[in-house]
Formats: C-alpha cells, sequence, structure tokens
C-alpha cells in the first residue's frame, strides 16, 4: 500500500479494495429484482445496462425512482477530500451511508484512509470487496463475529480493523472470545466516550481509564487510542447545540493525552483518535487535528458519510457546508439524490397523489421536498409553493396551492432528507449525467 502523510506529520497507508470484485458484481445481471429498471435491460449486466445510456422519462423505466446526480457526486467528493486533507484529517467515511462498493472505491480514490461500518454484517460486505482498512463504530462483542474477524486478520496480513470498547466487561468477553477461536492477531480497539444523552461509550474519565487499562491488560486487544460520536450530543447548528459538540471533542482529545501519560498507547505505533458524523466536521477539525498534549503524534480520523449526496434537508440545514455553511472559502455541497414519482390523482382540490411512499424515500428527518415538474412531453420547469405533508407505505399526498400546474400523468422531481434512510430501499440506483434523465451508470447496494 502507498505511504502518504495526514497533513499532521504522520505516515499512513492509503486504502484499498479489490478492483476484481468490483469488476465483478458489474457482471450481475439485471432481471425483475431491481425496481425501477426497464425490463429492455434484463439479461444484461450491470456494466452493459449502464451502457446503454437509457434515458429515464423515454425508455422504459418504472417509477418511482430515485436517482443519482453524477456532477454533484463527484464534487462532494471532491470537496470533503481536499477540505480534509488541508485540515490534516484521514477521512474514514462511515459505509452504511450508501453500502455501496462502487461508491466505497471512488471515496478511496479520493484519499479516503479507511471506510467505517456500524455492525458485522456490514463488515463482511467490506471484505467481501477486499477493503483493506475498516472501522467498526460499535462494541464487538458476538462470540461468532469475533471468530469469523479472527480468520480474516489471519488470512490476510494487510487487512487493518479497529472497533470500539466502552466497559471492562466488554473486554473481557472480547478477550475470551478471541482466545477461545485460536486468533493469531490482536484487535486494535479504542475506547469510546460517550456523553449525557448520547448513545454508548463512557460517561467519565475513571471508567475511560478502567477500560483502557483492561484492554491494555488484555493479551487479544491493543489499544490505540479512543473514539466517539458527537452527533449523537446535538442536532441542530445552535450556538448551544455546538458548544456541546465542542466540549465533548476537547475531552476525546484530552483523553488521548491522559491513556498517553499513563503509558496505555504504548504497544501501538499509531495513535487515533475519531470522531465525526456529517453535521459537525468543521468543529472535529477545529479540536483534533492539532497535536495532543502528552502523547506522541495522534492521527485524527474523521468518519462523515452523507456528505457524498448531501441532501435537501436535514445535512443542507445542519452542514458546515450546506445552504448556511460554516466554513469559508470552499465550496458548498450539493445535493445528489432525487427522487421521480408520477402524478395519479387529484382526488380532491389542493390534493395529489403521487406514486412514492415510504418504501421508497426517506421520511425520518423531514419528508420529500417537491422541486421541478415535468409535464407530458413537456421541459422540465421548477416547481415552488408546493409541499409533500405526508407518505403512505406507496403514496405522497402532494398539497397544491390555487392555480397549480400540477396534473395527472406528470412526474414530480422531488428532494430528499438524510440520505442514509435513502440507499437501504434501492438494490440498484441509476446515475444520471448532466441533463438529469439521461443515465450513465448503475449503484449496486448491499443492505
Amino acid at each position: 500500500m502507498r505511504n502518504r502523510s495526514n497533513g499532521g506529520g504522520v505516515a499512513v497507508n492509503a486504502c484499498t479494495i479489490d478492483s476484481g470484485a468490483l469488476d465483478a458484481a458489474r457482471r450481475e445481471r439485471v432481471d425483475w429484482r431491481f425496481k425501477a429498471l426497464p425490463s429492455a435491460m434484463h439479461g444484461l449486466t450491470l456494466a452493459e445496462a449502464a451502457a446503454t445510456r437509457s434515458d429515464l422519462f423515454s425508455d422504459g423505466f418504472l417509477g418511482p425512482y430515485v436517482v443519482l446526480d453524477e456532477q454533484a457526486l463527484e464534487h462532494n467528493l471532491r470537496t470533503m477530500a481536499e477540505w480534509a486533507a488541508g485540515h490534516g484529517l484521514a477521512l474514514a467515511p462511515h459505509g452504511k451511508t450508501t453500502m455501496s462498493p462502487q461508491l466505497f472505491a471512488r471515496q478511496i480514490e479520493h484519499g479516503a484512509w479507511g471506510i467505517t461500518a456500524a455492525n458485522a454484517s456490514q463488515l463482511r460486505v467490506y471484505r467481501a470487496f477486499g477493503v483493506s482498512r475498516v472501522l467498526l463504530a460499535n462494541q464487538l462483542l458476538d462470540p461468532a463475529a469475533l471468530r469469523w474477524l479472527s480468520a480474516e486478520l489471519d488470512t490476510d496480513p494487510s487487512f487493518e480493523f479497529t472497533c470500539w470498547v466502552d466497559s471492562v466487561e466488554g473486554v473481557r468477553l472480547m478477550g475470551q472470545a478471541l482466545r477461545e477461536c485460536g486468533a493469531l492477531r490482536r484487535v486494535d480497539v479504542l475506547v469510546e466516550l460517550g456523553g449525557a444523552g448520547g448513545r454508548t461509550g463512557v460517561r467519565d474519565t475513571g471508567t475511560a481509564v478502567a477500560v483502557a487499562e483492561a484492554a491494555h491488560a488484555e493479551p487479544a486487544l491493543r489499544l490505540t487510542g479512543a473514539g466517539g460520536y458527537e452527533g449523537a450530543l446535538a442536532h441542530d447548528s445552535s450556538e448551544r447545540a455546538r458548544g456541546i459538540v465542542t466540549t465533548y471533542l476537547r475531552s476525546l482529545r484530552d483523553l488521548v493525552g491522559n491513556l498517553a501519560t499513563r503509558g496505555l498507547l504504548s504497544d501501538t505505533e499509531q495513535v487515533i483518535v475519531t470522531a465525526g458524523g456529517s453535521a459537525y466536521f468543521d468543529q472535529v477539525a477545529a479540536e483534533l487535528a492539532d497535536p495532543v498534549p502528552g502523547a506522541p503524534p495522534v492521527l485524527p480520523v474523521l468518519r462523515s458519510g452523507a456528505y457524498l449526496t448531501h441532501d435537501d434537508g436535514f445535512y443542507r440545514g445542519i452542514s458546515p457546508l450546506g445552504a448556511v455553511p460554516r466554513i469559508e472559502g470552499v465550496p458548498v455541497l450539493r445535493p445528489a439524490l432525487r427522487a421521480w414519482a408520477q402524478v395519479t390523482s387529484l382526488p380532491s382540490a389542493g390534493l395529489a397523489l403521487l406514486t412514492i411512499g415510504k418504501r421508497d424515500a426517506s421520511f425520518d428527518e423531514g419528508l420529500p421536498e417537491p422541486q421541478v415538474l415535468r409535464g407530458r412531453g413537456g421541459p422540465a420547469t421548477a416547481l415552488t409553493g408546493h409541499e409533500i405533508t405526508a407518505l403512505n407505505d406507496q403514496h405522497a399526498f402532494l398539497s397544491l396551492p390555487p392555480g397549480s400546474p400540477v396534473a395527472v400523468g406528470d412526474w414530480v422531481g422531488l428532494g430528499l432528507s438524510h440520505p442514509c434512510t435513502v440507499f437501504d430501499k434501492w438494490p440498484v440506483i441509476p446515475v444520471t449525467g448532466p441533463d438529469g434523465s439521461t443515465v450513465i451508470d448503475l449503484v449496486r447496494t448491499y443492505f
């Protein structure tokens, strides 16, 4: 693997992914399992189907469908990669957002240090595609999962894996499972720091030190630093919320210094401190990128994942590179997801029903946003003053203002909020070119 610097003087190896596995996935045949794709594509490989350069609106795609904008994807990839590198941050984007090795590969091509997972099933997908460095942002206690992980580590010396620990009992259970399966390699772990009202993670320094001491003493584990997730502690971009995040990140940084001073990080060649969702990555850079007093050179790792597609809702409002950017001199991120649904009914004045629902689009962090109207045979035009008020399983309720141009049979383009609950609904997602209707690629997901 190539060596590079994170900008802070810490040399790191580049992450890799298996190009052969990616090529094999592109040879999967299109059939009825892949909703929305035209029946004319059935029997073609995914690569062959993408090469047809089909049109979303005239070549047999079955609505509703969700698509990705290639230009927005590339813009977001480049923007985040350049910003993170410029601030001395290694980027390990959370792969659970897309569960698409194709997109992992593009993130790695843009310099991603690793890919983050949330559970063992996701990790297994990553390894099927040869992802060489994975952070598992959780504690891994399941003996079956640890046996599988141990075999992966023992079989592939280039595979690097790190997960969390947040209790002495968790350390004991991990060590026991690894010893019982005869693990040859130690598993790298980080002490997870949580916070009041958060999720997992220790809540105080004393507990953190006790967990670290247990991990340091466990022969099957190797303590390499500390990590956590600030996004569980705040949910908006207010001054108060950002203050909570800053206090937490400083505590995380102090914890690494504390552990180093106690000699608990002496077994590792590379100390890691990691945080970061997609809402406060500016503060992660401000608090974690500088040297940690009392510690050897520390690699700060940012785990933001939703930057890849951004959105037209939650992240547009809270991201440091959203509608109200908190970072100067950097292009804002662009929404790369759009849903298209047809108007199927105008049952009463001021109401239209669209052919899209909870089975197709996200709704947990805001409802879809009507943005574009395509009349039958006409060009796309901006759609303002319209609102989705509710979603059923397969229908969206579209509120119409007086004089609305919406008619039965029209298509409505919708912005989506919270990409993490969009991708899991679509095993294959078309990628559109600059005209917004020509499909130039197909992205496979594995949930």
